[in-house]
């Protein structure tokens, strides 16, 4: 949907414009900016703004339409909820749109909501109930005749995707639920799926025990798991849910309200009664301003004590007939309003800092920090980027710092505290050399990296001998990134070219590592040896070729060695290289060491030869290029794998070269700029086999 330019300039802007006023030539670049952080927030599940960030820009555009109605738009954020929706379910309607809400920071906003309020409702006194806001992913709920309807996502707030099964394996959530006991045909309740601390850190050991990618943080894990078609795999995840809010009702007929629904309060009750799940017991009923300011602050020092990751409190006014008389906007509700916590933060001592040498030579300097909890988690180092980061923000090691949390995930030093130095402080001095190697270090131009150029340097060898093994590249099951290291270091491997004559009979001597390990560890590296080409260039780790350009640059040549002789301007005619991928590839190719690796590679007996460049002339696929994008039922390596045999190629991005996209679960931009695009033809995983067949 947004190019990665796009995306880089909508931050970059958002940045410069949270310090000034906007004006008519401004319209445009803010309502764009608001959009792109909603479809990131609402269909992404990936949010770029702080929430602080989105409201200053949301008010400031609201604030300008407000002082010059002739420039409001119908298409403007201030006019309508954010839109978006996931395409993976069948959408529904809401009975109600599920409205946002509007933000405050502290006690000043929240007299003013109180003000406004008392005047829109012609009241003095306002009864006001305050209750938890959970971190989780929205939901509504609809019950008829006593039983479960639907459950919907929030979507773009008219409408969400229909997720009534995973829903129903919620255990918190009813299947029945009495309604009719209050007089009620019909009834849409809003809630939060969320997912506990403990159970969230439980899952997460579960993943890295098998191998995966652990989850960011419990929000994410809970709307993510919304959208998981198997419902089983849904089950898997403990997930709780906490209602909060009756949006609609329909009576049975010749009934009346029940005295119970009267309230905001009453209906928590009622809603506790049925069997929901309610934040009951953290929630409190005042009748003034100051009663409701106390008890936020209060209840934002123990957040941490809650089992389940809250980021506010909710303040909503208590009478449903005052919510009515107050009403709303198109945008949020005018009776209610969220007060956020501050963003999680703690303070540390920087002790020092380490160098970290990656595959590519890149120089990270990585902060080592007084042990401290930052929202639940300890955090003792972290990523300080790069020199540029240490300058501008004039860190010294033994610096009292600021540490957060970035969307309560990534952890990084906000600033530190000049103030408290003592004197003993040190300044830190990036390294002219690779702390590894001591070759010395270069930055190229325009580039915030320091790099070492020695492809022979020690840290780098590790993790290009890891890459080569990887999954996607030669795949060589068994020798994963512990044990390339832990061979590196007995000096069983000193580059790729080791893999292929590792010394089996003293391996076998090694510490958790027998006669059967050591079988399938040698299969799988004969197997490497018959991998396509493209897997092989992909596996060389040349500096920004992907596992796309290395395809693309296999499909040019009938040997690995016919890349000696092109030249930059012939490797700019392949689709998806570019002028900095096609330099890198000259400069790799150009290196006497890497040529030297690749003829021991094939005396090893590893094959450079593109053995897949013929196969599929005869395919019904020829000339036709193919991506895929989304989540396949089959794993896109396969998919793609089966294009390429009927004689399609496969491309790295949606162009004017693209005829088919394949689109699979959770498809994003790539999807939205072929129908831009108009000339991509669109296909179902279940179309492209038909296709193929």
């Amino acid at each position: 949907m947004y190019s990665i330019e796009q995306e880089k300039q909508f931050l970059q802007l958002a940045k410069q414009l949270q310090a000034t006023e906007i004006n008519e030539n401004d319209l445009t670049i803010v309502r764009d900016i608001i959009e792109y952080a909603d479809w990131k927030y609402y269909v992404q599940d990936n949010p770029v703004l702080a929430d602080l960030e989105y409201d200053i820009l949301f008010k400031k555009l609201k604030a300008f339409e407000e002082q010059n109605p002739i420039f409001i738009t119908t298409t403007s954020p201030t006019q309508r909820v954010a839109k978006g929706l996931n395409t993976n379910f069948s959408t529904v309607a809401h009975l109600v749109p599920m409205l946002s809400l509007e933000n405050s920071y502290n006690a000043e906003d929240l007299i003013d909501w109180d003000r406004k309020c008392k005047e829109l409702s012609g009241e003095t006194i306002i009864e006001y109930c305050v209750e938890p806001k959970f971190d989780g992913a929205s939901i509504s709920l609809v019950y008829e005749n006593d039983e479960l309807s639907r459950g919907a996502t929030r979507g773009n707030g008219t409408e969400g995707d229909d997720i009534t099964i995973n829903t129903k394996q919620i255990r918190s959530i009813p299947i029945k639920a009495a309604i009719s006991k209050y007089n009620l045909k019909q009834i849409e309740i809003r809630g939060e799926v969320v997912i506990t601390k403990k159970r969230f850190e439980e899952y997460n050991n579960k993943l890295i025990a098998d191998g995966q990618q652990p989850m960011a943080n419990a929000r994410n894990a809970a709307s993510g798991s919304l959208r998981i078609k198997d419902p089983k795999e849904v089950a898997k995840r403990n997930l709780d849910a906490f209602l909060y809010n009756v949006s609609y009702t329909s009576l049975q007929e010749n009934k009346t309200t029940h005295a119970h629904m009267q309230t905001h309060r009453g209906m928590l009750e009622s809603l506790s009664l049925l069997g929901f799940k309610t934040s009951l017991d953290n929630t409190k009923t005042f009748s003034t301003i100051e009663e409701v300011t106390n008890y936020v602050q209060e209840f934002e020092q123990k957040r941490d004590q809650l089992p389940y990751e809250i980021d506010g409190m909710v303040i909503k006014v208590n009478r449903l007939d005052l919510q009515e008389k107050i009403g709303q906007t198109s945008h949020h509700p005018r009776w209610a309003i969220a007060f956020k916590f501050k963003a999680r933060q703690a303070t540390s001592k920087l002790l020092n800092v380490e160098y970290q040498v990656g595959r590519t030579g890149s120089v990270t300097p990585v902060a080592k920090i007084e042990p401290v909890s930052v929202g639940g988690v300890t955090i003792s180092s972290l990523s300080m980027f790069n020199e540029d980061v240490i300058n501008e923000k004039q860190l010294m090691i033994g610096d009292t710092v600021l540490i957060e949390r970035a969307g309560d995930v990534i952890p990084y030093i906000v600033k530190s505290f000049p103030e408290l130095r003592e004197g003993t402080e040190q300044k830190i001095i990036f390294p002219t050399a690779c702390p590894v190697c001591s070759e010395k270090l270069y930055k190229p131009e325009g580039e915030a990296v320091w790099r070492c150029t020695n492809i022979n340097c020690e840290a780098q060898v590790i993790e290009k001998i890891a890459h080569y093994a990887s999954k996607d590249a030669l795949d060589i099951r068994g020798l994963g990134d512990a044990l390339v290291r832990r061979f590196f270091e007995q000096g069983f491997l000193k580059n790729i070219v080791g893999i292929y004559h590792l010394p089996y009979e003293q391996l076998k001597s090694l510490d958790g590592f027998g006669e059967k390990s050591m079988l399938n560890l040698k299969e799988a590296i004969e197997k490497s040896k018959t991998q396509p080409l493209h897997r092989l260039i992909f596996g060389l780790g040349i500096r920004y070729v992907g596992e796309t350009t290395a395809k693309a640059l296999a499909r040019t040549v009938s040997h690995l060695t016919d890349l000696y002789l092109k030249t930059k301007e012939d490797l700019l005619t392949i689709e998806d290289v570019g002028e900095k991928v096609a330099t890198s590839i000259v400069e790799f190719f150009s290196h006497h060491d890497n040529r030297a690796i690749l003829e021991a590679l094939e005396n090893e007996g590893v094959c450079l030869a593109n053995t897949q460049k013929n196969e599929a002339m005869s395919g019904s696929l020829i000339g036709k290029t193919f991506l895929f994008t989304g989540t396949l039922s089959m794993k896109r390596s396969e998919a793609e794998a089966i294009a390429e045999k009927n004689g399609g190629t496969i491309i790295g991005s949606v162009s004017t070269k693209l005829n088919y996209l394949v689109v699979g679960e959770d498809a994003g931009s790539k999807l939205e700029k072929a129908k831009k695009l108009g000339s991509v033809t669109i296909l179902s995983e279940e179309e492209f086999l038909k296709l193929v067949e």
